[in-house]
């Protein structure tokens, strides 16, 4: 896998949602094989038809845009945003003033490559260009949640719902909801997504989302649902299997849980799914070939720059060589400023030692008061290797909320209170 399809895989990850916007199009859902790269190709095909046919057309040219964006969404091949450029050049040089389509797409280009200061800057423009039309505001909600600006992302988002309450706007209400700590209030909007999906897509998208919110509190048999669900509605949905392999493995099924990941990254090498696979195998010789892959895209991203996903930096951390998930992560915080990214650059100074440090980004990893397992352990164990007394109490607080956060972490978590325990 390429650097650049890295860059992609990450933005997906980070987002829930990017792609085509809102306006006459549906909630873009996660890479996978089969029906949505065919239904790409043939988008792609048509919208560069549809510029031979019109070549003085801007709206086409934007139109291609839109279209080469989504492909390297669901490839994971970010050249395919360089044609996206091209196309957008092509259409602003036909009209330059007042080319809504053209800005938003230059907003989505720009998130898709974790330049989110720029995706911010085009979704205001596009914005003030056309206050009443939904695809600036879902660009400006996805770069503000990226910057770290939740009440401006919030803003946007409800703004969305207020001229689109279609999927993609309830997904972005969704996240905003969760990282907020309302997950109640989060599993009623991609309900509501369900609801109102217009595609199998759409509906799959919303129900994994629904089991990943179902997991993060501990409730696997309802996550399980849901997961289910998704497939149903998307056979070899990404997130969904990854979801029913996680389930596999607290039901006992080590076996099966990593034969289902195997079949997964190979036709989706995401890092969230290789490091999933590694942290359940134990690191050893049954994951071996998830390792060698999530090392190769390390060493490119390393030898090339660009942006991280932050799972990959946690791998790093875990697995690899700390000092250099700290130096990607470092990158990473200047273009964003999630609590995310926070939580993963905190995590990586303390892998290498650097606890005094570490600790300032996991309490900004904190700061929204989203309910986050792994998000707790972290910032527990940090604390605890710095003597803290609270550390204690968000490592409990981390097993409380989902006692199998993490097949690698949970253990050392209860491990670490076990001692203490002991201690006293």
């Amino acid at each position: 896998m390429a650097v650049g399809a890295v860059a992609v895989a990450g933005c997906v990850a980070g987002l829930l949602h990017l792609g085509p916007g809102t306006e006459n199009h549906p909630a873009a859902t996660a890479p996978r094989a089969g029906a949505v790269p065919d239904a790409v190709s043939l988008a792609v095909a048509t919208a560069r038809k549809r510029t031979e046919r019109y070549p003085d057309d801007p709206t086409a040219w934007s139109g291609l845009a839109r279209a080469e964006v989504e492909r390297a969404r669901v490839t994971l091949d970010a050249g395919r945003l360089d044609a996206a450029d091209e196309a957008l050049r092509r259409s602003l040089a036909l009209k330059r003033e007042d080319n809504y389509a053209a800005v938003t797409g230059q907003g989505l280009v720009a998130n898709a490559r974790h330049e989110f200061a720029q995706g911010r800057d085009f979704g205001l423009r596009a914005t003030r260009m056309a206050p009443d039309r939904a695809d600036g505001y879902a660009v400006l909600a996805d770069a503000e949640i990226q910057l770290g600006d939740y009440p401006a992302a919030r803003a946007a988002a409800q703004r969305l719902l207020d001229i689109a309450p279609v999927g993609a706007a309830y997904s972005r209400a969704a996240y905003d909801l969760e990282t907020s700590g309302r997950p109640k209030d989060a599993a009623i909007a991609l309900q509501r997504a369900v609801d109102g999906a217009a595609t199998a897509d759409e509906q799959a998208f919303a129900e994994a989302r629904l089991g990943d919110l179902a997991w993060s509190e501990g409730a696997v048999g309802r996550a399980e649902r849901h997961f289910w669900r998704a497939v149903d509605a998307v056979p070899g949905h990404p997130f969904g299997e990854a979801g029913l392999a996680k389930v596999s493995a607290v039901r006992g099924d080590t076996a099966k849980a990593l034969e289902m990941y195997r079949r997964l990254v190979a036709r989706t090498p995401l890092p969230q799914f290789l490091a999933e696979a590694v942290e359940l195998g134990g690191g050893g010789e049954r994951v071996r070939e998830e390792k060698a892959a999530l090392d190769a895209q390390v060493r490119l991203l390393r030898a090339s720059g660009g942006p991280v996903d932050p799972h990959l930096a946690l791998y790093v951390a875990d697995h690899g060589d700390p000092e250099a998930a700290v130096e990607l992560m470092r990158g990473e915080w200047k273009r964003a400023r999630s609590v995310i990214v926070a939580d993963a650059l905190g995590w990586a100074l303390h892998r290498a030692g650097r606890d005094a440090e570490a600790v300032g980004y996991a309490r900004q990893a904190a700061r929204t008061g989203w309910g986050n397992a792994l998000f707790r352990y972290h910032r527990g164990a940090i604390e605890h290797a710095l003597g803290l007394p609270e550390g204690d109490r968000h490592l409990r607080e981390a097993l409380a909320l989902n006692p199998h956060f993490s097949p690698y972490h949970a253990p050392l978590a209860t491990r670490m209170l076990n001692r203490k325990s002991e201690e006293h």
